[in-house]
């Protein structure tokens, strides 16, 4: 298994997904990049095979069909909508501080004026004074007037941009989300992991659990895919249920997963491991229909502590074989990353095999 960080891979990532696209003649926008890279990741393996189904030169609406069948009316669209409505706004706040600007400038004219004529020796100091404070409390009255008007406005405007805002939010969530699971997704524990290493204290206290269903492909293959959905939802809702609820937990592709521990320890974080292991093997898989039992279902898991690591990479290569350890020590385990623990190579998972 591997792992792309966006700060320290994306650059490999990037350069297979465009060369995907390429191949296929693809056009390199986003809504289409954001279909490769989910089939690249591999989390979504039906994705993956309707994408190479539809071989080379695929068409833009053979594409769209395929994104709106897996992702709803399609993010991309939603985002550049509300893109969209911000720059309308903010256009209207700057029609109004430009009018405020104005009416501003005018005010300061005015003052000038009055200056000019209290100062004036031509002028009788009675009348003067009288037309002066005239000028000035008409002026300061619309002044004040069009201030408030510009103030309300630029309210409504901060209104609006906030409603926007959590417009967009909503749709980085859902970009965020593993649609079978409804954990975060690939793209989202990249992010994450990559954070980790943001501050020194969160390299000295964060643990990455990697969890692997045993045996996923023979429950597959023996009970079909709409049966192994059902399970990877379960999977996720057990392990989901015994973690604190700010722990971030992810689908990382096919049958993984993943867990961030943050101010923990290397027991600490394998004793939480263990519970989520425990859980799991005691849920009873059955059809409540038919009666037929799917279980046991296990996972094995493998732990390892950013503080052993040099960068995001590393955290995922010695964690995942920390799991490689587990599964071949006899699975539905739990083990830390040791210095000395070897995997086998595997071979590098291509988008496109030739």
């Amino acid at each position: 298994m591997s792992v792309a960080q966006p700060r320290v891979q994306v650059p490999d990532i990037a350069a297979q997904v465009s060369f995907a696209m390429r191949q296929m003649g693809v056009a390199p926008i986003p809504r289409n990049y954001e279909l490769f890279y989910e089939a690249y990741i591999g989390s979504n393996p039906k994705l993956t095979k309707e994408l190479a189904a539809l071989g080379a030169r695929a068409t833009q609406e053979e594409l769209d069909a395929v994104g709106a069948q897996y992702f709803g009316v399609h993010q991309a669209d939603g985002v550049q909508g509300a893109h969209g409505k911000i720059a309308n706004e903010l256009e209207g706040l700057l029609t109004l501080l430009k009018e405020e600007q104005t009416s501003l400038e005018s005010y300061n004219r005015l003052l000038e004026e009055t200056h000019s004529r209290i100062t004036s020796k031509s002028a009788a100091s009675t009348d003067l004074l009288r037309n002066a404070i005239s000028v000035l409390s008409e002026a300061t009255g619309t002044t004040m007037a069009q201030g408030r008007v510009t103030v309300e406005g630029v309210e409504a405007k901060s209104r609006e941009m906030e409603d926007i805002k959590k417009e967009l939010d909503e749709y980085k969530r859902i970009a965020n989300t593993d649609s079978l699971t409804r954990l975060f997704n690939r793209r989202a524990f990249d992010d994450r992991l990559a954070s980790i290493y943001d501050s020194q204290r969160g390299r000295t206290t964060t643990a990455l659990v990697i969890c692997d269903i045993d045996h996923f492909k023979k429950i597959n293959d023996t009970y079909g895919h709409p049966v192994g959905d059902k399970i990877l939802a379960t999977v996720a809702n057990v392990i989901k249920a015994n973690v604190r609820k700010d722990v971030f937990v992810a689908r990382t592709g096919g049958e993984e997963f993943a867990i961030v521990l943050d101010l923990t320890t290397p027991e600490e974080a394998h004793l939480i491991a263990e519970r989520v292991r425990r859980a799991l093997e005691h849920t009873p898989f059955k059809n409540s229909k038919t009666g037929v039992d799917y279980g046991p279902v296990t996972i094995s898991m493998g732990l390892c502590m950013a503080g052993q690591t040099e960068d995001p990479q590393d955290l995922y290569h010695k964690t995942d074989i920390a799991l490689y350890c587990a599964k071949t020590n006899g699975r539905n385990r739990t083990l830390i990353f040791e210095d000395g623990m070897k995997k086998e190579p595997s071979k590098t998972w291509l988008l496109y095999r030739k």
